[in-house]
């Protein structure tokens, strides 16, 4: 049965946002039908068009679905099906589980007949009311606004680099793609993920995802009289929402991650530290560095270089005389031998320059054209430049087959991941970009490269090619359709302002085509406009691009990094931040975008360059980015050409914090890689803001300078400049401190960290947990493989205490065998029980149960050490995972966990 509830005030008529005072009449719903698990209807203009920013359509469609338990697929679309919808080839959509019933739904659908409006809610919560203001779905336009909660708490709506918990009051959030250098905050910045979380404390929390990637203003602000709402204003699609039911902010993410796609497993060495920077001069820089690193005493698990690399800043080319393939091979080759990595950048604009490149694309036609058929040009870093089309078939073939080129494991660059980046796309040529050629050369692009010299000093344990040599010099060696409207198309309506629609959104470049690739472009394929599609550019190529190196290497996980990314990106890339700047807000800020895409947007590789991109660090700023850096996903020290040098060794004070902290990522490795791999599986956010865990306690919800690594690990960096303290937050539970294991009892209340010098950063072991470490790190991550086990054991407020260790060979995309263990501790018994294919060739060497106030004296003798600073146990132990085991670690009745003694504090 359908509820039909009676709507609240405005619900007839409402003003258009951003227009003048022009009424509009919604529609009206008829013909509705509903089976089982669906409700259909045909939704009617209910009055006078007004065309406030188009021609508003007369007939609609309605389609709700109950796919699973806790999704609701609401659906409003034109009747014709002529109006763009996103293409299943870039997001597949989840579909049904099965014969799902309404009855057994934790949503429920709502509708009012005339004028047109529905409700979504979860028992007798209102979750979504579009009673708020008439729908407008015009030509070029969609409108619709629901009512909020009385100080609402939401999350999402990315990219940006405003504060986690969104502001409502006045507050617009733009998406649409663009280059956005130093991260603006109240901008549109690199990639589009329109998703919000609603949490409402202990009423729970629920998800609104809309399916559209036309450029968009979401308004969240309140009426005359204080009533909080938010608002679409689209450019272009229709209304494809999916609903999720929660009730938990975890179970929220989780359930977005099966709409959009689980996040794609990395590889083990990808959680090691990685070095790049834009403006390495030739390829002995690039080794000094590595060298630098290694007589540092500092692990270096990747080497990256941007796009100094290239002939001219061209893709697919290396510079002859400044990265020559055979020093370039020799470099990958020693980082190899010494179990490292390298990357390489690629941008997606080919210079139609003398390029073997472009002449292989444009044989293949799979660059954009404009509707004369001429090739669409713009200007990039290496001058005049031609745009991949990722819609045209061919391309897919074009791009891999230019990866097996350059990047060829016999003849070529045979690097072991990807950076991808400009792929907004970036155009340096400001609409309207009528002579691409003269731009360049006023722009002076490409930038002349830095002068050629022989390699300045000798490199230790390098070959021959990069120690000095006054004669060094080698070889070059360089590695449309007509728009058609039948029906069901669903390829964008006729007769549409693709260049300057009457609606304007809040894009921060200004015009929608400008800094861009031209929206009025019509795509291979189908004949999707550009228009529609500009937010998927990035994503379509980091999705080509991992294609491309999975045919490089079919059984080994690809690490893509890119910056453009859409709904669904994770499922096949990571993602940086882009270029941030060497300031403190930056660095403050780069904790809500992690949170943001790892535990909301379902991307968890992502992290910002550490120390900032542009602008000078200092050495306090660089350590405790440094500090803090180590606790993003992707960990990675980048920045700007123009700016000083900021790899770690530079200072003593961060190449000392830089020591300390991947010592204790290295260690925490395992733990990170298992929790990554949960989330892989089933969605369950890794990377955590507080209120995920204490989803009851308003004191976590705003809180965005703090953050869970996985389930277990509180990290309270240093936020400000000059200061040695840090204000935590800690919930009403017990905590350990990571150093000295000494407990730490929350109130809900900040709680005054001090004497936090600059090599430290706190971090507290959230109590129940059982977190496995390596017993000691290494240089390598490969080495770090090679280490022991131990367990530390943190017993909750109950005493008990639970952990899980995930295990495989760390780099396949299928796998043999995999080793799946939990731990359990109650009662004083440690228990480890799974599935123990993988044979890891290490064993579980020690285990320490922190928090016990006095030592359990008849087991001292039997290898079990009580150590009263840290008032914790370490027994030796020797499990080699390779089957179930326990071990009792006190049996004394007068022994009393210090978890158990609340109240004597």
């Amino acid at each position: 049965m359908i509820f039909a509830w009676v709507g609240l005030a405005l619900m007839g008529t409402a003003l258009v946002s951003g227009a003048e005072s022009q009424q509009c009449p919604g529609y009206k719903a008829f013909n509705v039908a509903e089976t089982i698990n669906s409700v259909t209807a045909d939704l009617v203009l209910a009055g006078e068009p007004c065309n406030t920013y188009g021609t508003d359509l007369k007939n609609l469609k309605l389609l709700v679905e109950y796919e699973s338990e806790d999704r609701l697929h609401v659906m409003i679309y034109d009747a014709d099906e002529q109006v763009y919808q996103v293409p299943e080839s870039v997001v597949p959509r989840p579909g049904s589980k099965g014969n799902q019933s309404r009855e057994a739904s934790a949503l429920q659908f709502g509708y009012e007949e005339s004028p047109f409006s529905f409700k979504v809610s979860r028992g007798d919560e209102v979750l979504f009311d579009s009673s708020a203001s008439s729908l407008v779905f015009q030509s070029q336009y969609l409108n619709l606004r629901t009512w909020l909660p009385d100080e609402p708490n939401l999350y999402g709506l990315g990219e940006h680099s405003d504060s986690l918990r969104l502001q409502t009051n006045n507050y617009t959030r733009t998406l649409w793609s663009r280059d956005a250098y130093g991260i603006p905050d109240h901008t549109n910045l690199y990639g589009n993920h329109p998703v919000y979380l609603d949490h409402r404390g202990d009423k729970g929390c629920h998800g609104v995802f809309l399916l559209n990637s036309n450029g968009m203003d979401i308004k969240i602000n309140q009426t005359e009289n204080g009533r909080p709402y938010l608002e679409y204003n689209l450019l272009g699609g229709v209304f494809d929402f999916y609903f999720m039911a929660g009730p938990s902010p975890k179970q929220v993410s989780a359930q977005y991650a099966q709409v959009v796609g689980l996040p794609a497993m990395m590889s083990y060495w990808t959680f090691g530290f990685h070095q790049c920077r834009y403006g390495y001069r030739d390829v002995f820089e690039v080794a000094e560095v590595v060298y630098n690193y290694s007589q540092a005493g500092i692990p270096l698990e990747t080497m990256w270089t941007d796009i100094d690399y290239m002939d001219g800043r061209r893709v697919f080319t290396l510079d002859p005389e400044r990265f020559p393939l055979h020093k370039m091979r020799e470099l990958v080759d020693y980082l190899h031998n010494h179990d490292q990595h390298y990357i390489l950048m690629v941008d997606p604009a080919v210079s139609v320059s003398d390029n073997g490149a472009f002449d292989r694309g444009k044989e293949k036609g799979v660059f954009l054209m404009r509707e004369n058929a001429t090739l669409y040009e713009g200007a990039v870093w290496p001058g005049v430049t031609a745009f991949p089309d990722w819609f045209n078939p061919a391309t897919a073939a074009y791009w891999n087959g230019e990866f097996d080129i350059f990047f060829s494991p016999n003849d070529g660059v045979n690097v072991d991941g990807l950076w991808i980046d400009m792929n907004e796309a970036s155009n340096f040529c400001p609409w309207p970009c009528s002579d691409p050629a003269a731009f360049a050369v006023e722009d002076n692009l490409p930038p002349a490269p830095p002068p050629v010299r022989p390699n300045p000093r000798p490199l230790p344990g390098f070959s021959g090619d990069f120690q000095p040599s006054p004669s060094a010099s080698s070889k070059r060696r360089s590695v449309q359709e007509a728009l058609s409207n039948s029906k069901g198309t669903k390829i964008g309506l006729p007769n549409r302002n693709l260049i300057d629609p009457p609606y304007r959104i809040a894009n921060a470049a200004g015009s929608l085509s400008n800094l861009t690739i031209d929206t009025d472009l019509i795509h291979a394929g189908e004949g999707y406009a550009e228009y529609d599609t500009h937010n998927l550019y990035g994503t379509m190529m980091s999705s080509a691009s991992r294609e491309a190196m999975l045919q490089r290497r079919p059984e080994v996980r690809p690490l893509v990094i890119t910056r453009s990314t859409f709904a669904g990106a994770g499922a096949h890339v990571g993602h940086w931040f882009g270029d941030n700047l060497s300031q403190w807000d930056k660095y403050r800020i780069s904790i809500a975008e992690m949170l943001g895409f790892a535990s909301i947007f379902q991307v968890p590789m992502v992290g910002s360059d550490v120390c900032g991109f542009g602008g000078n660090t200092t050495e306090e700023l660089c350590a405790r980015w440094a500090t803090l850096g180590a606790f993003y996903p992707f960990y990675r020290n980048h920045n700007n050409m123009d700016t000083i040098s900021q790899e770690f060794y530079r200072w003593p004070t961060v190449a000392e914090a830089a020591r300390k902290v991947i010592d204790i990522r290295y260690r925490l490795l395992d733990y990170l890689y298992t929790s990554f791999h949960r989330q892989s599986q089933t969605g369950e956010p890794f990377l955590q803001p507080l209120f995920f865990l204490y989803p009851t306690d308003s004191g976590t919800f705003s809180n965005e300078l703090q953050f869970f690594y996985g389930d277990a690990i509180l990290v309270s960096p240093v936020t400000e400049a000059d200061s040695t303290s840090v204000e935590a937050y800690f919930p009403d539970d017990i905590f350990y401190d990571w150093y000295t294991g000494l407990a730490l009892r929350g109130r809900g209340a900040n709680q005054t960290i001090t004497n936090v010098g600059l090599t430290q950063i706190p971090l507290h072991i959230r109590g129940g947990s059982i977190v496995p470490v390596r017993s000691e790190s290494a240089n390598t991550t490969a080495a770090v493989r090679q280490r022991g086990f131990t367990l530390l054991i943190a017993p909750g407020l109950d005493g008990t205490a639970t952990g899980s260790l995930y295990i495989d060979d760390g780099d396949s995309v299928e796998q043999a065998a995999t080793l799946e263990v939990r731990f359990n501790f109650n009662n004083g018994t440690l228990t480890m029980d799974g599935s123990f294919a993988y044979r890891a060739g290490v064993k579980i060497e020690a285990v320490t149960l922190l928090g016990q106030v006095s030592a359990p004296r008849s087991h001292l003798s039997e290898g079990r050490v009580y150590n009263a600073t840290s008032q914790s146990i370490t027994v030796t132990t020797a499990w080699d995972l390779s089957g179930p085991e326990s071990l009792t670690l006190f049996t004394e009745p007068q022994h009393r966990p210090l978890s158990t003694m609340q109240a004597l504090w």
